[in-house]
């Protein structure tokens, strides 16, 4: 037999483990971040009362909105990433929020481009059927093992 035959008789991880359920995503172009970290607000490091989060610097003499050398960076246009894969997850997904099991219907058209979350005020009764859905349908979930397991 030659390489090809052989491949096609050869499970793959995620069978052996019992996911062979779940669609992987769709082929899609490398995820590029051009910046990893955050945008912090000038001076929010200086004083406490100046929270971290990013506002434009408007002052007349400001150094940053200035864009003097060695200055913090302000967030511009071109730090935004390719639209073919904004939002996306390192699986190749798309997050779609879930709060009751009649909303993983929605994904069954969509399994490839998105993936189920579950949403944060779901109890665990819910998030068990959400699962035996999502697993029945094929719909892979981000946030599968929260608040599902017993507690020791």
């Amino acid at each position: 037999m030659d390489m090809m035959s052989q491949d096609e008789f050869r499970a793959s991880p995620n069978e052996l483990r019992g996911v062979g359920s779940m669609v992987s995503a769709k082929k899609h172009v490398p995820i590029v971040k051009k910046r990893r970290n955050t945008f912090n607000r000038h001076q929010s490091d200086r004083f406490k009362c100046v929270p971290s989060n990013w506002r434009k610097p408007k002052g007349i003499d400001n150094r940053v909105r200035r864009r003097f050398k060695g200055q913090a960076v302000m967030p511009s246009i071109g730090f935004g990433s390719n639209r073919k894969t904004r939002h996306m997850m390192p699986s190749g997904h798309k997050a779609f929020l879930v709060h009751n099991p009649n909303d993983v219907d929605l994904l069954l058209m969509h399994n490839r481009t998105y993936a189920a979350e579950i949403a944060h005020a779901v109890s665990s009764r819910k998030r068990v059927e959400i699962l035996s859905k999502a697993k029945s349908l094929g719909v892979k979930v981000t946030n599968p093992k929260g608040r599902v397991g017993t507690e020791s």
